[in-house]
């Protein structure tokens, strides 16, 4: 136990910072002395990690304060578990810098969200289903895809997609209609997972080339789909280059 005094313990004395009986005796003053420099101590170091986990630079550290070399054991423990509590102040504070630093993440959904954004940005720098990718684009449209197979010829990592065209958003005509059979052989990482039955969206840039965009699935299709209608209005009025 630690040094008490009409019923008041030293160590929650500096914990409270309660006021010290004035007829404390010496061995009580000096465990109080000893708990406070420790907890001082203890404070410091959780200043410097909250400076850190902010990005500001640490206080220069104090003098260091002459502490009792003999703590006794019921101390220690105090002192161990005020230090666990800390580290797990600390971590919790990490993991609401890791949350922080995606503010967009608030779920799997839409985690998986924004690594699709990430994606759509073509070698060019422009965005799909943005004014500018509408205004250059040879064919966007959405299907179902018939068939994903390996291609005949070309490498392993080359799959042939067959897609029936359910919706044309560009072009307006001449061009691939509603009903048509489109073939692309096209690299599967492009697409990975396609299978038939597939709702899909793509992007062809240039008549003769395979798309350089695919959306997968119905809710993702609906979310482009809302996307093109709003940008196209724009893409008619942009010049291609």
């Amino acid at each position: 136990m630690t040094a008490e005094h009409d019923g008041v313990d030293a160590l929650m004395a500096a914990l409270t910072d309660e006021p010290l009986p004035e007829e404390a005796d010496a061995a009580f003053l000096a465990e109080h002395r000893a708990a406070t420099a420790d907890i001082t101590a203890l404070r410091e170091q959780l200043d410097i990690i909250g400076r850190a986990l902010g990005g500001e630079a640490p206080k220069p550290a104090p003098a260091p304060v002459p502490v009792r070399p003999v703590r006794r054991r019921a101390f220690r423990l105090a002192a161990g578990t005020l230090a666990a509590a800390a580290a797990a102040t600390v971590m919790a504070g990490l993991g609401w810098l890791v949350v922080q630093a995606d503010p967009g993440a608030s779920s799997a959904d839409s985690g998986a969200g924004a690594a699709k954004e990430a994606q759509q940005d073509t070698s060019e720098g422009v965005l799909f289903g943005s004014p500018r990718y509408l205004a250059c684009a040879y064919l966007v449209a959405e299907g179902e895809v018939r068939s994903a197979e390996p291609a005949a010829a070309g490498g392993p990592e080359l799959i042939r997609v067959t897609v029936e065209l359910t919706r044309v958003h560009k072009p307006e005509k001449p061009g691939p209609e509603r009903g048509d059979d489109l073939a692309y052989v096209i690299d599967e990482n492009t697409a990975p997972g396609l299978r038939a039955g597939d709702h899909v969206l793509f992007g062809v840039p240039e008549k003769g080339a395979p798309p350089d965009m695919w959306v997968v699935g119905e809710t993702e299709v609906a979310r482009e789909r809302d996307r093109i209608g709003d940008a196209l209005p724009e893409s008619r009025s942009l010049d291609c280059g």
